[in-house]
């Protein structure tokens, strides 16, 4: 490991990567570059490949679309909806997992499960619990005195669904990352915070919070990115429909819609763009939160 690289070693590195690298670059960097161009086509032919010509024409009609701001507005519904809350509750599952050692690995292995199950499986079953006059839900909400909800046919309810469900599914995810988080902490920080008379809000909040920042910068970045892709969710819970009256369109939906639907190939382009960006521009301003929290733990 202390060598330096030589011409020979750099070349066999090389060619050990060789292969990951043309996968990727076939599959993901081609991909990419090709969906910026299509989004300056006009009047694109899929199927000949013809160009009309180049333009911003689809930008202009993205950003003129009420249509996409709707989906925008549901998908950062969504995002703030389904990332805090999840990374929330699993937080708090993790603290209590970490502190059973009876069965633990059961425990983990049960909570893991939803995350490892098919989407559409998962759809099914969520679509009866959340049915008007037979749901689990309604059942106990009736027991409080509290009329039944139409869930999946209601506006007003079905993006609340989608986001009860995600973050269910995200659970087993997130309290796997934790769990391994909070074994790497030492024990000797809490027992000399015992030692110095801290309760335990102050255990938490000043050794398991500051020592978890890598797992929860981690678990931020990977829902934020994954929230802002929602689509089979929304696709399967609905049954292929962005929700009554479009209420739970997502901007993926909106990209799917325009392509698959109108073959409007050059708007979905630019809608992927759009969406890029905006991944972009978020997981930019998480990197900078992060580095200025880490700054002012070093500094005190």
């Amino acid at each position: 490991m202390n060598k330096k690289a030589t011409g020979r070693s750099t070349l066999q590195a090389f060619l050990y990567l060789l292969p990951m690298l043309i996968f990727i670059s076939v599959f993901t960097v081609y991909p990419i570059i090709k969906s910026i161009m299509m989004s300056f086509y006009d009047n694109y032919n899929l199927f000949t490949g013809d160009i009309g010509g180049y333009s911003l024409s689809n930008y202009q009609t993205l950003f003129s679309d009420p249509a996409f701001y709707t989906a925008l507005k549901n998908t950062f519904i969504y995002v703030a909806g389904v990332v805090p809350l999840s990374i929330a509750i699993s937080l708090g599952i993790a603290l209590m997992l970490y502190r059973i050692p009876f069965l633990k690995g059961l425990f983990r292995t049960v909570y893991f499960l939803p995350y490892v199950t098919s989407t559409v499986a998962i759809s099914i079953v969520w679509s009866w619990l959340y049915h008007s006059r037979y749901g689990l839900f309604n059942y106990f909400l009736n027991l409080v005195g509290i009329e039944s909800i139409d869930w999946l046919l209601n506006p007003k309810y079905a993006l609340l669904s989608v986001i009860i469900m995600a973050i269910w599914k995200s659970l087993g995810f997130n309290i796997l990352l934790l769990l391994v988080g909070l074994g790497n902490i030492n024990d000797n920080y809490y027992k000399a915070a015992k030692i110095d008379g801290a309760g335990a809000w102050q255990r938490f909040w000043h050794i398991t919070l500051p020592m978890l920042r890598p797992t929860l910068f981690l678990l931020s970045t990977i829902g934020v990115i994954n929230s802002f892709k929602v689509f089979d969710q929304v696709f399967a819970l609905f049954n292929g429909r962005p929700g009554p009256a479009n209420s739970a369109t997502t901007v993926v939906y909106y990209l799917f819609y325009q392509f698959y639907q109108r073959f409007d190939y050059g708007l979905a382009a630019a809608s992927g763009v759009a969406l890029f960006g905006i991944i972009l521009f978020f997981t930019f301003i998480q990197f900078l939160g992060n580095q200025y929290l880490n700054k002012r733990s070093d500094a005190s």
